[in-house]
């Protein structure tokens, strides 16, 4: 996400160096930065989206499943290339292959192009219930994992209460926007074509996803901040040695 796809206040603007807004805006930029790195950002969603609206868009063009399948799964792989080649974050490229490839086994088993798109749709409707029921449960998913990447692990649920509940919102959030989607896919599934399947599909894949993010980040941004469970562990660890430090001076003294 860049700037403009958050909202801002003048009066966030117009505060000085050192103001409690100023110190909000940060905030939410560390909010924006860690969501953006967890869902893999821009280029995560071109990841996302491309190896199937290849494969859809072969299959309108020649309805050759196999050469459909096979472009769809190379596009992956050669994205994962890529990202090996520049060293960078892979965990998204790689679901992405694993997707495309269970897609394929399945729409090659049963020789129906539409079940190229049968894992993926069960995996989103799995992970709506998913963020449904941890909420439900008081361990939303979103807390799960976000958690780490702000550093807080699992704090949120004892000593952040705040957080939690903005977490739970988000989690709520994501859970209906994904039953929502599988709500309009399973009927064009049994009903529609492999090509009107497959486009609505690809044209569903980001804008769901966006307000999923955006809501999270509306949530987060008025929560209390993290707390970084790995700086109070720091900060124990070299009170720890202050304390042994002073106390074999004291010896050495006596």
């Amino acid at each position: 996400m860049t700037s403009v796809d958050k909202p801002t206040t003048d009066q966030g603007a117009e505060a000085g160096p050192g103001t409690p807004d100023q110190g909000a805006q940060a905030d939410k930029a560390v909010t924006e930065a860690a969501l953006f790195e967890a869902f893999g950002g821009v280029r995560g969603m071109v990841e996302t989206v491309l190896p199937g609206l290849l494969f859809v868009t072969i299959y309108t063009i020649n309805k050759n499943l196999h050469f459909s399948a096979i472009a769809a799964l190379g596009v992956s792989l050669v994205l994962v290339a890529v990202r090996l080649i520049r060293r960078d974050t892979v965990k998204h490229a790689f679901s992405g292959v694993f997707g495309v490839a269970f897609g394929v086994v399945f729409a090659m088993m049963t020789g129906n192009a539409k079940d190229f798109y049968l894992p993926g749709m069960l995996y989103t409707l799995g992970l709506g219930l998913a963020y449904i029921i941890t909420t439900l449960a008081g361990v939303p998913l979103i807390g799960l994992i976000l958690g780490p990447v702000f550093k807080e692990n699992l704090s949120w649920r004892t000593r952040n209460p705040g957080r939690k509940k903005a977490y739970a919102k988000a989690s709520w959030a994501w859970g209906l926007i994904l039953l929502a989607k599988c709500a309009i896919l399973f009927p064009l599934y049994w009903w529609a074509d492999t090509t009107q399947l497959g486009w609505v599909l690809v044209a569903l894949k980001i804008p769901p996803f966006l307000l999923a993010v955006y809501l999270t980040w509306v949530f987060l941004a008025k929560a209390p901040p993290p707390i970084d469970v790995f700086a109070e562990m720091e900060a124990e660890e070299k009170a720890e040695k202050e304390r042994k430090a002073a106390a074999q001076g004291g010896r050495t003294e006596q």
